[in-house]
C-alpha cells in the first residue's frame, strides 16, 4: 500500500505514521474515523486499508452467529407467540462484548431462515434459506462491510437450494450440495468471488447430497456426509473435497459416524482428521455450533440434552477443555451457525 495516495492524512506527520496511527484505530471506531473528512472516510473503507492493517498485525477476529433472539410477549401473554426470529449477532472474543448487526435489506423482521454465513476479507456474506414469510427458498446474497457498517446485495445464486455447504477461501465462497425446491439431493458447485460479485459454476460431485456440511482445511474444500434424494435423513460417513489448487473432486471414504447430522459440528484437527465437535464433551451434545477463531480457539456452543439452556464456551487448543463464558441474556438464544470474520 503507496502512502502517497493518502498524503496529509494527518497534519504534521510523515505519511507513513499517519497510516500506523489508523491502522491501530479498532473496527468499532472506524465508522466514527470515517466521518472526519472525505480522504479518511476512503481510506478507513478501501480494501488496501484492510489488508496493511492484516499485515501489520491490527485486525481482529470476531464471531458472527445466526442466532435466536428473545421472543416478545403479547400483552398480558405468559409464552412468546410463534417462532423464534433470526437475527446476527457478533462476538467479539479479546473484549467479550457481544453487537447485533443491522438487519439484512428486505428482510427487516427476520434473517431467512436457515441462511448460511461465510466470510472474505473482512467481510461477511450471508446467502440463501427460506423467507421468513413465505417459507419458500430464496437465492439471495448480502455481503456486510463493518468498515462502512452497511450491507450490499450481492449478484443471486445460480439457482434456489437449501441445506447446502459452504466454505471461504482465497476472497471466494464456494457452495455445494443441498436440495432443490423439489427435495432432489444436488451434485452441484459453484464459487462466488466476493470482490468481482460473480459466480462461476465448478465441477460437480461425484452424487447429489443434502443436509451436507463444509469447511475449508489444507487448500481443500470438504464436503462432509450428506444423504442422496431416496436416503432421506441417512447421513452417511463420506465427503467429498474439492482441491482448491487443481480444481478436482475426491471421495474419502469414513470420515464421518453415519446416521449423525453434521450441521454446524464439524471440525478439523491438526492431523487433517475430520471430528465431531458433539462429542468433544457431553456439555454440548446437543444443538451444537462452532466458529473456529484461528490461533487454536474455538467458540462452541450447545447443551447436554434437549430443552436443556444453551452454554457458550471457548476452547485453547485441540486438546484443551470447554472454558464457560457469560453471555447477556438478549444474545444467549439458540445459534444456529456461525463464521469467523477477520475485521
Amino acid at each position: 500500500m503507496e502512502a502517497r495516495h493518502f498524503c496529509e492524512l494527518i497534519p504534521g506527520l510523515p505519511d507513513e505514521l499517519s497510516l500506523e496511527c489508523l491502522s491501530r484505530l479498532p473496527h468499532t471506531a472506524q465508522p466514527a474515523a470515517s466521518a472526519v473528512c472525505r480522504r479518511w472516510r476512503h481510506l478507513l473503507q478501501s480494501r488496501d486499508f484492510y489488508h496493511l492493517r492484516r499485515k501489520l498485525g491490527h485486525t481482529r477476529k470476531l464471531a458472527c452467529l445466526v442466532q435466536a433472539l428473545p421472543s416478545e410477549l403479547p400483552p398480558g401473554g405468559h409464552k412468546p407467540v410463534g417462532p423464534p426470529g433470526y437475527a446476527i449477532t457478533v462476538f467479539d472474543p479479546e473484549t467479550g462484548t457481544w453487537d447485533l448487526l443491522h438487519p439484512l435489506p428486505d428482510y427487516p423482521h427476520g434473517l431467512p431462515v436457515f441462511c448460511h454465513l461465510a466470510s472474505c476479507d473482512g467481510e461477511l456474506v450471508a446467502l440463501g434459506g427460506w423467507d421468513p414469510a413465505s417459507y419458500e427458498p430464496v437465492a439471495d446474497v448480502f455481503v456486510y462491510d463493518f468498515a462502512a457498517r452497511r450491507w450490499r446485495r450481492g449478484a443471486a445464486m445460480p439457482r434456489r437450494t437449501s441445506f447446502f455447504a459452504v466454505g471461504a477461501h482465497g476472497g471466494r465462497v464456494y457452495v455445494a450440495g443441498g436440495h432443490d425446491e423439489g427435495k432432489n439431493a444436488l451434485r452441484y458447485a459453484w464459487a462466488y468471488d466476493v470482490g468481482w460479485d460473480e459466480w462461476a459454476e465448478l465441477a460437480p460431485m461425484s452424487r447429489g447430497r443434502d443436509e451436507c456440511e463444509g469447511v475449508v482445511a489444507g487448500g481443500s474444500f470438504w464436503v462432509v456426509s450428506g444423504y442422496g434424494t431416496e436416503d432421506q435423513g441417512g447421513f452417511e460417513g463420506s465427503a467429498e473435497v474439492y482441491e482448491l489448487g487443481t480444481g478436482e473432486w475426491r471421495r474419502v471414504e469414513g470420515v464421518w459416524e453415519p446416521g449423525r447430522c453434521p450441521s454446524s459440528r464439524v471440525g478439523v484437527g491438526r492431523d487433517g482428521r475430520v471430528f465431531n465437535w458433539a462429542e468433544w464433551d457431553t456439555a454440548v451434545r446437543t444443538g451444537t455450533c462452532r466458529v473456529e477463531l484461528g490461533g487454536g480457539r474455538t467458540l462452541v456452543m450447545g447443551s447436554a440434552f434437549e430443552g436443556a439452556p444453551q452454554g457458550f464456551y471457548m476452547v485453547e487448543g485441540q486438546n484443551g477443555k470447554l472454558e464457560k463464558i457469560d453471555v447477556p441474556e438478549k444474545f444467549s438464544g439458540f445459534a444456529r451457525t456461525g463464521c469467523c470474520v477477520e475485521v
